[in-house]
């Protein structure tokens, strides 16, 4: 039966990516094992059902194996977020906002081209950011796992994040550095939430101004 897998990925004109396949049972095993311990709620606080825990796992799970380099293009409106600026876009073509670049960013290796107006190339750079070596084995010494408050992802299953953004002038020493899982990395980034410092180094999680619904920010 191996040699009947196939996989399916449709590209809708927004971005959307569909996916549909078929995988023997040995590497049907194979994939639900990498996938189930990512699918895992990440907290009291984890709303998500499970079919939506098992697309993040995927995304999780690749995006563990593509953390080495990032190439991508964008305006200098896009980066400075203006309102109005267009997105930017990976060497793939998909199309990616500003906070999602900024949360590549706090882990990878970024080669960026700015552009001006429609295709003028005003800049070509490259900045290494990956939390490794032994600054990464400094912060999962000292962090263990993912520090959102209430989640136990552990630390190989984590990302580097500056609570101080290295764009927005934060620097790389390790108070600016938590360990983040991909979902809360996303959340602080993407989804409008703020990961701020409180009494002796306790982290608070606030949620956007939007958002009326009440969470557990972990015990105080």
């Amino acid at each position: 039966m191996a040699e009947q897998r196939k996989l399916e990925l449709s590209r809708w004109p927004n971005g959307v990516l569909s996916i549909k396949g078929f995988l023997d049972p040995v590497g049907g095993a194979a994939l639900r094992g990498a996938l189930e311990p990512l699918a895992r709620k990440s907290g009291p606080d984890d709303p998500r059902e499970r079919d939506q825990r098992m697309a993040d796992a995927l995304v999780e799970l690749v995006n563990q194996n593509l953390k080495v380099s990032l190439q991508v293009t964008a305006s200098v409106e896009t980066l400075m977020g203006l309102p109005g600026s267009p997105a930017g876009e990976t060497e793939f073509g998909l199309p990616i906002s500003a906070k999602t670049i900024e949360r590549w960013a706090c882990d990878c290796s970024l080669t960026r081209i700015l552009l001006e107006g429609e295709s003028t190339v005003i800049d070509v750079g490259r900045a290494v950011r990956t939390v490794k070596g032994p600054r990464r084995r400094a912060l999962n010494a000292r962090d263990r796992c993912c520090r959102w408050p209430g989640c136990d992802r552990p630390a190989r299953l984590t990302a580097g994040h500056h609570l101080v953004h290295w764009a927005s002038g934060g620097t790389s020493d390790l108070d600016n550095q938590v360990l983040l899982c991909h979902r809360h990395h996303w959340m602080v980034h993407e989804g409008g939430w703020q990961l701020v410092s409180g009494d002796g180094g306790r982290l608070l999680s606030i949620p956007p101004p939007t958002r009326f619904r009440t969470y557990v920010r972990g015990p105080d």
